[in-house]
Order: structure tokens, then sequence, then C-alpha cells
């Protein structure tokens, strides 16, 4: 088995350069940086969320799925508070005249991810929003690294990317400060 085959199309197809990474079965970002002897912070951490609610009129721009990717380096958490201010500015850009502002922020379900995001493993989504026409939140500190190793739909297979040619590889993506020390 190598990264998943829906990830490897879509790359592929995108002229994505990356380098596929082999290693032992991991189900963390964390345990992911201890088996490659890597530092945590150029590992990136993907999480699906929920945001609640969006408003109508944000559905009609295709922002009504709700959900979206935020990948944020292992050795750090999310931080929801961050994340709901910079996705309410996010949702004010894309429909100037939202009247709904998102309230709060959820992790989803494993049954949520297992439903609608086919073709890879839980734990081990890769953060590429656009495979699944989801946006895709960014921590800065991630995204300053000269390389960052990302998840390859697989819990023994990870991809090696510049960051560079990981921004031109998603269309829809949001960077800012999401995190917070652990």
């Amino acid at each position: 088995m190598s990264i998943s085959k829906k990830l490897q199309k879509f790359l592929d197809n995108n002229k994505v350069k990356y380098e596929p990474i082999e290693h032992r079965i991991v189900y963390t970002a964390f345990d992911k940086a201890q088996t490659l002897k890597i530092p945590q912070k150029i590992v990136g951490k993907t999480l699906i969320v929920k945001f609640n609610p969006i408003g109508k009129s944000a559905a009609s721009y295709g922002v009504g799925k709700n959900y979206a990717l935020v990948l944020i380096p292992a050795n750090k958490n999310l931080d929801k508070k961050k994340l709901l201010k910079i996705a309410n500015k996010w949702q004010r850009c894309l429909i100037p005249d939202v009247k709904h502002k998102i309230k709060t922020v959820n992790f989803v379900k494993e049954a949520w991810i297992k439903k609608n995001l086919k073709g890879v493993k839980i734990g081990a989504v890769p953060p590429f929003g656009n495979l699944w026409k989801l946006p895709t939140f960014i921590d800065r500190s991630l995204i300053k690294q000269s390389k960052i190793i990302v998840n390859g739909g697989n819990w023994n297979w990870s991809i090696k990317i510049s960051p560079a040619v990981f921004k031109k590889a998603i269309s829809d993506f949001i960077i800012g400060s999401l995190s917070k020390a652990r």
C-alpha cells in the first residue's frame, strides 16, 4: 500500500511535486514526528471541523457544507477562538452582506469522516480540501517551514511537500494563526 489512490491521482493530475514517505503505522502527528525523527513543527496535523451556523446566503456561495479542513503543526493544539474569528472574517470576504456569524467550531465525528471523506483512513486525512470541495485553513507557523510532512491517506504513508507547492495545489485556503501551545 502507498499514499491513497485518490490523493495520488489528484497530485499527479495537477503536476504537484511531492515525495511519498513510508513509515511504521502511526495514528497521530506526534507519533509520526517521533517515528521519522523530525521536529514536530514541520509535521502537519489535519483536523476536520464543523462551523455552526452558516447562513443560507453562505450556502449559495458553496460555503453551506459547514465543514472545513484545518492544518496545524503536530506540536500545537487548535485554538477554536482564533479559528472562529478567522472563519467569520473569511465568510465576510466571500459574502460581504452575510447576516449570520459563525458561532461555534466543533470537531466532526468519525462517522461523518467515514461517510464523506472516501478513499482515506480516519486519522490519515490529507489536508487538501479540494479533494472533497472543502476550504482548508492552514496555520501560519506551519506554512513558514521550508518543507512540511502531511498525511498521505494511509496510516503508514505521508508526503513531504514544500509549502509553496502545497498552497498552489489547494484552490480554497486560508492562512492564519490558528493554534496554541500544547
